[in-house]
């Protein structure tokens, strides 16, 4: 089950389409993060203003310098030591969909360890957005069952997957580096 939503994923993304789908924390909507229209889509069905940015995620720490323009020593030591989904703001984003981009070039970016969202990002060997399924303002959901219907019927693939586990998930923790190594915890 597992390996079919993943190729059907994939086959959406690279469509330019959006998906919802399990992360290592809550739900999320996502798409290829380097293809700007994919991510005006996301915006218009969260009804969310396009200066309000969104975080990636990737696979594989390595990637890293891919899309961002200096990673801080630091960031590597964080990333191997946290037990826990840590997002980390960097200062300068690159070879992304501008749009993803804060006001002054930062990006969010995680690494996820979960096994669906780890896999789906390394056999699509892009980034994908990934930001809470809710519409902007209201309360993030918890788990499958409390994604508004608007959202559901606003994408183009809902990943089967864990639609069943009720657990109560949570978001990352997010920590904000700048390019000489000073953090700054956001959440």
């Amino acid at each position: 089950m597992m390996t079919d939503d993943i190729k059907k994923a994939c086959e959406v993304l690279k469509a330019g389409g959006i998906i919802l789908y399990p992360t290592d924390t809550i739900w999320g909507i996502g798409c290829d993060a380097t293809n700007e229209q994919a991510v005006k889509k996301i915006y218009d069905l969260k009804q969310r203003f396009d200066n309000k940015a969104m975080l990636i995620l990737i696979d594989d720490p390595v990637k890293l310098n891919t899309y961002v323009t200096e990673v801080p020593d630091i960031a590597w030591d964080l990333i191997e030591v946290t037990d826990s989904p840590l997002t980390i703001i960097y200062s300068k984003g690159k070879n992304l969909a501008p749009s993803l981009l804060g006001e002054d070039g930062s990006i969010g970016i995680r690494v996820t360890h979960e096994e669906f969202s780890s896999k789906l990002c390394g056999f699509f060997r892009k980034p994908l957005v990934s930001t809470s399924a809710n519409i902007s303002g209201e309360p993030s959901p918890a788990n499958f069952e409390q994604i508004s219907l608007i959202i559901k019927e606003g994408v183009d693939y809902i990943v089967r997957y864990r639609q069943d586990d009720t657990r109560k998930a949570k978001p990352s923790n997010i920590i904000k580096l700048d390019a000489g190594g000073i953090f700054q915890v956001i959440r």
